[in-house]
């Protein structure tokens, strides 16, 4: 009680950095035809060998890193309206992650009792975005002001107002509701500006603190078990693969140079693996192109197109790429016309619908814009249990043997050995309640 409350919120916001961006995330890499494990532990998890200890780092992190400090924040200074928004929006964020991941967690009775029951997908999900809205009214209350343990927004309300209706856009997307997703997703992230990163704030000049957790792994003991090459996602941005998605208006080879890790060496690493590159959580690109699907599939082909022109433009303009992969002659980015997308065009070379052809690009823009966050893994299960197989990005399975996708991760084992309201042990391939 006798540490300043703000104190707390810099330790919740780098925990809530490890849920996002760390282990589990490149667990789903791998699942969605993104990463490639090539040796060790990476390759058995790469071949769908997952063991539900590979949870615990994250899960702790979540429930004791950030929930606990956050609520800490919140009890110890209920009038700081600032500190008490921030601290809803990254329970939220950090909690929400799991849900989505892995189904049904602990959640209404966390903090009350030694043995929580686990709530439902949906209940935790609508629990978390009502959660936001609480968040949102105690930030419309407060002031920004320079608040250095704030690592992610410096004490911005505004951006972190944008932050949370971003994260409810995507819990609302997840369920399909795509009203909901749009209505949210029109009061979120505005400009790359507004991106909720992990950056990392080590000093280049005498190679210390905080890095990117891509480059970190393959500086340490992981050199050599991680990377791309080979991966789907590479091979779409590959103007020398069959599967390359670029066109007479789009070049990808810029993206292609970004996305490549070099897994030998954490040193040749200029792109997305960087030492100091950042790492995403919620950002402009994961909001507009919510705008593009959830319009397209609610307001009508012009609304969407309109939605995924306007990213388009902002990749034209260097945008997903760092000052290294900036190059004009590498990307091309020039506007669809609906044309594009009629019968026998550009987009539509198997005369599906022109909504159906606009929606699979915007799927597909998602696919690959995603790299590095959720949106892959989570993309892929809800529209394979929507019945839109035909919008999936078809990345092939990891191995001869495997015969179906991955659904859901682990609970932590932790959880499963410690509380006695954990449920029977579930498979990799058991649908979550949103994707059923």
């Amino acid at each position: 009680q006798d540490v300043e409350p703000s104190l707390f919120l810099n330790g919740a916001q780098l925990a809530n950095i490890m849920v996002q961006n760390s282990h589990l995330n490149r667990i789903t890499g791998m699942f969605s035809g993104q990463l490639v494990g090539y040796t060790s532990l990476y390759s058995n998890i790469y071949g769908y060998s997952l063991s539900a200890v590979e949870s615990n780092g994250e899960w702790r992190r979540a429930y004791t890193g950030v929930v606990t400090n956050a609520r800490h924040i919140i009890s110890s200074a209920p009038d700081d309206k600032l500190l008490v928004g921030i601290s809803k929006i990254l329970e939220a964020n950090a909690i929400g992650t799991l849900a989505i991941t892995m189904g049904g967690v602990p959640y209404s009775e966390v903090g009350t009792q030694d043995d929580p029951k686990f709530d439902t997908q949906k209940e935790v999900l609508a629990a978390l975005s009502t959660l936001l809205d609480e968040g949102i009214a105690d930030l419309g209350s407060a002031s920004s002001r320079n608040e250095s343990f704030d690592i992610y927004f410096n004490g911005d309300k505004d951006k972190w107002i944008a932050a949370a209706y971003t994260l409810k856009a995507r819990f609302a997307l997840v369920q399909k509701n795509y009203s909901g997703a749009l209505a949210a997703a029109n009061n979120g992230i505005a400009s790359a500006a507004g991106d909720m990163n992990y950056i990392p704030r080590g000093d280049a000049a005498i190679n210390q603190g905080d890095k990117n957790l891509f480059f970190t792994i393959l500086a340490g003991s992981r050199t050599g078990d991680l990377g791309n090459k080979g991966s789907y996602l590479l091979q779409m941005l590959n103007p020398a693969e069959a599967a390359y998605r670029g066109n007479a208006k789009t070049n990808e080879l810029a993206r292609h140079n970004y996305y490549m890790i070099d897994e030998t060496s954490s040193s040749g690493n200029t792109g997305v693996a960087a030492q100091y590159e950042a790492q995403p959580i919620a950002t402009y690109t994961e909001n507009q192109l919510i705008k593009a699907e959830a319009a397209a599939r609610t307001s009508g082909f012009t609304a969407g197109l309109g939605h995924l022109n306007d990213y388009r433009a902002w990749l034209a303009g260097g945008g997903r790429l760092n000052a290294t992969h900036d190059v004009d002659s590498l990307y091309k980015y020039e506007a669809y016309v609906d044309a594009d997308f009629a019968s026998g065009g550009m987009e539509n070379s198997d005369n599906v619908s022109k909504d159906k052809a606009l929606l699979r690009e915007i799927i597909e823009e998602r696919y690959v814009s995603g790299f590095g966050s959720w949106m892959p893994f989570d993309d892929h299960r809800r529209l394979r249990g929507a019945g839109e197989n035909d919008l999936v990005v078809p990345f092939p399975l990891n191995t001869a043997a495997a015969t179906a996708h991955v659904e859901r991760l682990h609970y932590a084992q932790d959880e499963i050995t410690s509380n006695s309201n954990a449920p029977g042990d579930k498979t990799l391939y058991d649908k979550t309640e949103v994707n059923k």
